[in-house]
């Protein structure tokens, strides 16, 4: 079995043995009531497509899953994570991460290890700023910042080679840097 979506099933736990389907590429356990997920979860090692942990109760994630390095796909939006847990920034492989609608307050430094994302979607949280390490996500070219009570941003976004779209609605608490101009005369879309 390549694919389980488990989604939309009101899920309370799911079992140990999940980490027995070691061909697993895509598992959905989304729109559930989950509040933890076994640890055996990073056992899967063929999980390389999609992850889907959105809209369930999740305050913490296993620390197993860094072990996943060849997750392409991490979706952890409408649960209530107080932070990013620092497995997901070993994820080395992470091509999209989408942590929208939680209750994020702040990024790890070590965010700038997702060396290869491209998109990073982190609407409607309660990020005030960002690392200067967001600078290192040489490959990225969506950031998604809407709806967040940003007071500053990193210049460091200004050098970021790929960047092509900025999101930046309902941000109503943030003036809006000079090196923005730069951003978008080299093409980078800025919705503000």
């Amino acid at each position: 079995m390549e694919t389980l979506i488990l989604a939309d099933n009101d899920l309370a736990e799911v079992s140990d043995k999940i980490g027995n389907l070691k061909h697993l590429r895509t598992l959905d356990l989304g729109h559930n009531h989950l509040t933890s997920l076994p640890d055996t979860l990073g056992d899967i090692d063929g999980l390389t497509d999609f992850l889907y942990l959105h809209d369930n109760r999740l305050t913490s994630l296993p620390a197993s899953l860094a072990t996943l390095t060849r997750l392409r796909y991490l979706n952890l939006s409408a649960n209530p994570l107080a932070h990013l847990p620092d497995c997901v920034s070993h994820l080395s492989g992470l091509i999209e991460l989408r942590a929208t609608d939680n209750a994020l307050s702040e990024l790890p430094d070590s965010i700038g290890h997702l060396s290869r994302l491209r998109e990073l979607h982190l609407r409607n949280n309660r990020l005030t700023a960002l690392p200067s390490s967001i600078g290192q996500l040489r490959e990225l070219r969506q950031l998604d910042l809407r709806g967040n009570p940003l007071k500053s941003l990193p210049e460091s976004i200004a050098r970021l080679p790929r960047l092509e779209k900025l999101d930046l609605r309902w941000v109503t608490t943030l003036d809006a840097p000079a090196w923005l101009d730069d951003l978008e005369a080299r093409g980078c879309l800025i919705y503000l």
